[in-house]
């Protein structure tokens, strides 16, 4: 299957060697390039194209343009996957671009973009509405605590990894409850429970949902 992809950056070299890159891989049909946020939005409008690649810093302040595009992105065209190019592994960044939830989004370190098969494939998995988390940005946000977070899956019940399950498909608490046939209430209990059995009780909401779900993904192979 071809995926269509717009791809962004406002290097003028970089985006014209991630585009010759991508021009020769069969299975992407790059639609157009963007340099800025502005060029981006206008070419998704225009395109609808299953899947997007855009470097994190870009005009005008270079910090969370990328990410801030992303987000529109997944929400006025849900159809489009996103991934996200950044030169380092910046946590903070990670944890605001998958705060609402894994589904349709990829976090890939710079350096991957000379491996095009794995390029290639992460662009395939946002368009199919799955995840491709670098490896070293799973890592990076895992270590962030004293435990191995990964290894306490274990003792979480068959229920609260249905629970946690759908949290890593992007699911709000709600949603969740509908799918289990459980009650809203029914469902924050489990939320809390796996937050504790995974040493995240004492993060912030968005931090220890964003990790939990991390967890989940590395532990089940969810993360690219």
């Amino acid at each position: 299957m071809t995926v269509r992809v717009v791809f962004a950056d406002d290097n003028y070299l970089v985006r014209e060697g991630v585009a010759g890159l991508l021009a020769e891989a069969a299975e992407v049909d790059l639609v157009e390039t963007a340099a800025d946020t502005d060029a981006l939005m206008r070419a998704v409008a225009l395109h609808r194209p299953d899947a997007v690649l855009t470097d994190i810093r870009m005009p005008p302040t270079f910090t969370t343009e990328g990410i801030d595009a992303a987000k529109r992105i997944r929400s006025d065209f849900p159809g489009t996957g996103v991934v996200v190019l950044s030169q380092y592994v910046e946590e903070e960044y990670a944890l605001e671009l998958l705060s609402d939830g894994v589904e349709g989004l990829g976090y890939l370190l710079k350096e991957r973009v000379a491996e095009v098969d794995e390029l290639v494939r992460a662009l395939h998995d946002v368009a199919r509405g799955g995840s491709a988390l670098d490896p070293k940005v799973v890592e990076g946000l895992l270590r962030r605590k004293n435990q191995d977070v990964g290894s306490a899956l274990r003792g979480l019940t068959d229920r609260e990894l249905e629970v946690l399950r759908e949290l890593a498909g992007g699911r709000s608490n709600s949603s969740t409850a509908k799918v289990l046939f459980m009650s809203e209430r029914a469902v924050e209990k489990h939320v809390g429970s796996v937050f504790q059995k995974l040493g995240l009780a004492n993060e912030a909401d968005v931090n220890r949902r964003v990790m939990a779900v991390l967890a989940y993904l590395e532990a089940t192979g969810g993360v690219r």
